[in-house]
C-alpha cells in the first residue's frame, strides 16, 4: 500500500473519531472517577455531608440548598471553594452548563479573595472551557483561554493545562488550528508521552495535511502505547485498504 493511501486512510479514521474516541477519551477530563472522589470527599465533610445520600447521587433539592448556603455565607471562602469543586466535576459530568454558571459564581469568590489560587484559575478555565464545548461557545473559549494563560504565567510546566489552552483554540469555530498545534507541541514538549495531546496533535496536523508530521507523532504514540485504540483502528483501516487495492 502506498504511503498516498496510507495516510488517506488514516485521516477518514480520525476525522470520524473527532465525535466519538477523542471526545470521550481526550476532551473529557472529568471521568466518572473523579466524580465519585469527590462525592466521598463530600460525604466525610460535615459541612458537605447533606450533598450525597448512600449512593452517592445528588439530588437538585440538596444542590439548590448547599448553593443556597454558600451564597448566604459569601465571605466563607474555604466553602466556596469545596463545594465549588465537588459541584464542578457533578455538573461536567453531567453536560449541566446552567450548573456549571452557578459554580462559576462560587469558584470567581474564591479567585477574588486570592486572584494566585492556582486550583481556583484552572477551575475557571475549564468551567469555561465546558461551556464553551457544551454550548459551542467562542467567548466561553476565549474566557477559559485567559484563565489558562493565567494558569500558565504561574506553573509553566502544567502540560495538562497547556493542552487544554491549544484545545480552546482547536474547538473555536472556526479553528485555530496553528496556534492550537503550537500549543501541544508546546505540551509534548514537557510530557512527550502524554496519549491524549498526542491523538489530538496527529488529528491537528493531519488536517492542515502535515503527514510527515503527523506520522512522526503516530510511531511515537505507538511506542508508549502499541494498543492504543486509534492505533488499533488505524491498523484496521490499513488492511482493509490494502485488501482494496489488491482487489483492484
Amino acid at each position: 500500500m502506498n504511503k498516498k493511501v496510507f495516510w488517506l486512510s488514516i485521516v477518514a479514521v480520525l476525522l470520524s473519531f473527532a465525535g466519538g474516541f477523542l471526545l470521550a477519551n481526550s476532551l473529557n477530563r472529568k471521568e466518572l472517577s473523579a466524580l465519585r472522589t469527590e462525592n466521598e470527599n463530600l460525604k466525610k465533610s460535615p459541612d458537605n455531608a447533606a450533598l450525597a445520600d448512600e449512593e452517592g447521587i445528588l439530588s437538585d433539592d440538596e444542590i439548590s440548598g448547599k448553593i443556597a448556603e454558600a451564597d448566604a455565607n459569601p465571605t466563607n471562602i474555604a466553602f466556596q471553594k469545596n463545594l465549588g469543586l465537588a459541584l464542578y466535576n457533578y455538573a461536567s459530568m453531567k453536560q449541566n452548563t446552567e450548573l456549571l454558571r452557578e459554580v462559576s459564581r462560587l469558584i470567581k469568590r474564591v479567585y477574588e479573595k486570592n486572584p494566585d489560587d492556582y486550583e481556583a484559575i484552572v477551575t475557571l478555565g475549564n468551567i469555561n472551557f465546558d461551556i464553551g464545548y457544551f454550548d459551542k461557545n467562542n467567548e466561553n473559549f476565549r474566557t477559559a483561554r485567559e484563565f489558562y494563560q493565567k494558569a500558565l504565567s504561574i506553573k509553566a510546566d502544567d502540560d495538562g493545562v497547556r493542552t487544554d489552552l491549544g484545545l480552546t483554540y482547536y474547538l473555536s469555530n472556526p479553528p485555530e488550528t496553528d496556534r492550537a498545534v503550537a500549543e501541544f507541541q508546546k505540551s509534548l514538549s514537557i510530557n512527550p508521552n502524554d496519549e491524549k495531546t498526542l491523538q489530538i496533535l496527529i488529528e491537528a496536523l493531519l488536517g492542515q495535511n502535515k503527514k510527515d508530521e503527523a506520522e512522526k507523532y503516530t510511531i511515537k504514540l505507538k511506542e508508549i502505547n502499541p494498543k492504543n485504540q486509534i492505533l488499533s483502528t488505524l491498523n484496521s483501516t490499513v488492511e482493509a485498504g490494502e485488501e482494496n487495492l489488491q482487489k483492484q
